[in-house]
């Protein structure tokens, strides 16, 4: 543990911090690496794993204390979802999905009767949460979206389809955007609270990805779902703009999923190298080996205060835009990096399923794609840099 975070990031973190990161680490440790394969080549969402994590308070962490929460900082949740992603970035893909878009998307917007009636059962995990944004023609280019919510007495009736949606296939709460009046563009978004159980809604395709198998994704479709015009977020048309302030919440925690995922490559590479004997000794001392390690907990460590320094920001009620933005990008792109040095420094057997670093390395390539691409990210650290 000591050499996993230098002493400046230590002096960033509370006792009270460092005490939950280590409760973390030991239930990920315990609980989740043992079954982590078995999830990933079932392609299987890990349902008792989710519940434990409700359980643990994890699921809710920066939900107040009175709506079924922890009421942790933001902080700490990226430390949360760094530890978790340490061991299993399926899990914390999960994770992002529920609680950074979802629940993240109902916290930031919801009036006090729909906070007091859907957060408490997302917190706890009761129920399974899912934020449906993309569709087949429309990614980055929210305005593009096809998905209608047409206005019929004390309700609305949405038609449309999602897709590449996290835990769609289990999730009984949607957060689900739609045009509620497709003639003004993405200022004629507007933002819903879906049950699956207002019927109307079945699940297409579910994708058979190369990597966070065991994070469910899948098309979920809309069809003439009647949704109480009181699940409306906000006001019609705010949909657009509540997006943009989610996405950016959500960078943050899909940087801590990249330095989770980095450090849990690295720790594996490090291992592998004071094991392996190559001319009669570890293949650790070797400079070339050496080198690489150094690149890659150098990378990891300024991609870790990229993220902190955000969730900060983010704590103190700053701006933040710009600093999520970097630390997805940066943190994103290190651990592509960082996950194909550890499968090059385990050779051969890198390349089998034997060892952690093949699924670090199937996993990494999301990250520079969801939630944004690198390129997307660079508009938007653009646009802040030249305003």
């Amino acid at each position: 543990m000591s050499n996993a975070y230098d002493t400046t990031v230590e002096s960033l973190l509370t006792d009270e911090t460092r005490l939950l990161r280590s409760t973390v680490r030991e239930f990920a440790e315990k609980e989740i690496r043992p079954v982590v394969m078995k999830y990933d080549e079932a392609q299987e969402f890990p349902l008792p794993l989710f519940r434990r994590m409700g359980e643990l308070g994890l699921l809710g962490a920066t939900i107040p204390a009175s709506l079924g929460g922890a009421g942790l900082s933001p902080v700490e949740s990226i430390v949360i979802m760094e530890e978790i992603s340490r061991v299993d970035p399926s899990l914390g893909l999960t994770l992002a999905g529920h609680t950074g878009l979802c629940l993240q998307h109902l916290s930031m917007f919801v009036n006090e009767a729909q906070a007091a009636k859907y957060i408490p059962p997302l917190a706890s995990g009761a129920v399974v949460g899912s934020w449906c944004l993309t569709e087949p023609g429309s990614g980055s280019d929210a305005s593009g979206m096809r998905t209608v919510a047409r206005r019929e007495g004390d309700a609305y009736i949405i038609d449309g389809t999602k897709t590449f949606i996290t835990n769609g296939s289990h999730a009984s709460t949607f957060v689900v955007t739609a045009k509620t009046d497709p003639s003004k563009g993405r200022s004629g978004i507007s933002a819903f609270i879906v049950e699956r159980a207002f019927g109307g809604i079945s699940i297409g395709r579910k994708e058979n990805k190369l990597g966070m198998r065991a994070s469910d994704t899948a098309q979920v479709i809309f069809d003439h779902v009647r949704v109480p015009a009181e699940n409306l977020l906000g006001a019609e048309g705010e949909g657009y703009r509540q997006t943009l302030a989610v996405l950016e919440s959500g960078r943050v925690g899909i940087a801590a999923l990249s330095v989770g995922l980095a450090q849990g490559a690295f720790e594996a590479a490090r291992a592998y190298a004071h094991q392996r004997q190559q001319f009669g000794k570890p293949i650790a001392e070797f400079q070339a080996i050496q080198f690489q390690l150094a690149e890659m907990a150098t990378e990891i460590q300024a991609a870790r205060l990229l993220t902190l320094e955000a969730a900060q920001a983010k704590a103190r009620g700053e701006a933040y835009g710009l600093r999520a933005a970097q630390a997805k990008l940066y943190a994103s792109e290190i651990a592509q990096r960082v996950a194909t040095a550890a499968v090059q420094i385990h050779g051969g057997y890198g390349f089998t399923k034997d060892f952690p670093v093949e699924k670090f390395y199937r996993d990494v390539k999301l990250l520079t794609i969801g939630e944004g691409t690198s390129e997307v990210q660079k508009i938007v650290i653009a646009k802040h840099l030249v305003a």
